[in-house]
């Protein structure tokens, strides 16, 4: 079952079945019938339509911002500017494809030698609830314009979303079953992993959501990209600009009701300036809006569900159990119940759940470093490794502390956020592969050996 569920009011707005499996079949063969079509377009086809896509995305960038907000609580104004840089995403690709994925050639043994890059065919994607048009979008501008086509299983809760993804393409003209949208349950889901229309599978989402799919692509031989979960470090040294790391600090860890992967998650701050920093961070937070996400000027709004919330309030109190420290939140508002108080937490051991487990709400947690290489290690004490954000101004330090974290993007005095002309992925156990700019189109194309003899 599909529902939009409002999570600041609590009402059920719509629902929706899963379709059947004769449905679905239908969904698949359409799908093959596309692609043999879109495969033989030209790039100036494949680009037109993305500016088309682009174009409707920024007229329309209210009324799906609403949905947004509607589907899963983020504040209006955060929705609204995550359709605009879905906008910016099917331009770059329509602008930059066809240098990406022009031949190249190679000397070898051989008279002449090229490298093509060829489509697959349809590429399932499984999308989460936080950035709900984002993360399709980042997936389906470069998976078009390499001539495959998409299917897209989103996420139980944004199943409005979906349907406005799906429909913007064929308001801006696109052929028949180049992006279907799958009303699936769980079940279904490997009944399109298996099927021989689907060439490769990509997921952002949980790392058990993860870890099930990679298992079923391994058992049919399909390509995966996995996106997982992250703790990412937010390392602030004593001769960083204060204000400058405050105000990211904040941003990174709190935007989306801080539930996002690629979140500052671990405050890890020198001893010399930890003081003045908690202080300021605590005045800070204690200060933002919070209240209806609809409401232009809130930055905080509801949890996603009352699940999410409830797993928040067990991470929070065994680890104050631990001995944890609670300066501000920690708990639900006081009459806005679904709204979890932004919270920040000291005095955090490495065995407590807010360090140990990726935390997926707006929660802080900092500790104190005294040394570099006790900053290093603090950063890389965790399981995930998607990103890391370090603060300083002395620039052999920053190249010395970049090269020696285990992460796939650090940002040098800046927050860490995605770019379509940009790599983004993690390791360890924030998944595989990469997303955006020219890597990011070449996970799901044939990367293909031609020679002449």
């Amino acid at each position: 079952m599909y529902k939009t569920q409002n999570p600041f009011t609590q009402v059920v707005e719509k629902e929706f079945d899963s379709i059947s499996n004769d449905v679905l079949d239908e969904k698949l063969s359409l799908a093959n019938s596309a692609y043999a079509k879109w495969r033989a377009e030209t790039f100036q086809t494949k680009s037109k339509l993305l500016y088309a896509v682009a174009n409707l995305l920024e007229e329309r960038k209210d009324a799906y911002g609403r949905i947004i907000t509607t589907e899963m609580g983020k504040p209006i104004s955060q929705a609204t500017a995550e359709v605009e840089k879905c906008a910016w995403v099917c331009r770059y690709y329509a602008e930059n494809a066809i240098d990406f994925l022009k031949p190249r050639r190679i000397e070898s043994s051989a008279s002449l030698n090229q490298i093509v890059y060829e489509p697959m065919g349809a590429i399932f994607a499984i999308m989460p609830w936080n950035f709900p048009f984002w993360q399709v979008f980042r997936f389906i501008a470069p998976t078009l314009m390499a001539g495959n086509v998409g299917l897209l299983k989103h996420a139980s809760n944004v199943p409005q979303c979906a349907q406005l993804i799906e429909q913007v393409f064929i308001d801006a003209g696109a052929p028949e079953g180049l992006i279907q949208n799958l009303f699936i349950d769980y079940n279904q889901v490997e009944t399109v992993i298996a099927s021989r229309t689907v060439k490769a599978v990509t997921l952002t989402g949980s790392n058990n959501a993860g870890s099930k799919v990679a298992q079923l692509a391994g058992k049919y031989t399909k390509k995966s990209v996995l996106e997982l979960g992250g703790s990412d470090p937010f390392i602030v040294f004593d001769d960083a600009d204060l204000n400058k790391a405050l105000e990211n600090a904040v941003l990174s860890r709190f935007l989306n009701n801080g539930q996002s992967c690629i979140a500052a998650k671990r405050f890890i701050v020198h001893e010399s300036i930890a003081e003045e920093f908690i202080a300021n961070f605590q005045s800070l937070v204690e200060n933002f809006i919070i209240g209806n996400p609809l409401d232009g000027d809130t930055f905080i709004g509801p949890m996603v569900n009352q699940s999410a919330i409830d797993e928040l309030l067990v991470q929070v109190d065994a680890s104050h159990k631990k001995g944890a420290v609670i300066l501000t939140g920690g708990t639900v508002h006081e009459d806005m119940k679904t709204i979890f108080l932004p919270t920040i937490m000291v005095n955090v051991k490495r065995d407590m759940p807010v360090w140990k487990e990726e935390v997926f709400g707006p929660l802080a947690v900092i500790v104190v470093f005294s040394s570099d290489e006790e900053a290093i290690e603090l950063a890389n004490d965790t399981i995930f490794g998607l990103a890391a954000s370090v603060w300083t101004d002395d620039s052999d330090k920053a190249s010395y502390i970049c090269k020696n974290i285990h992460a796939g993007t650090v940002a040098i005095n800046g927050m860490v956020k995605s770019d379509p002309a940009l790599p983004f992925g993690g390791i360890n156990e924030s998944g595989y592969g990469r997303e955006l700019s020219d890597y990011g189109i070449c996970e799901f194309v044939n990367i293909k050996t031609v020679s002449y003899f």
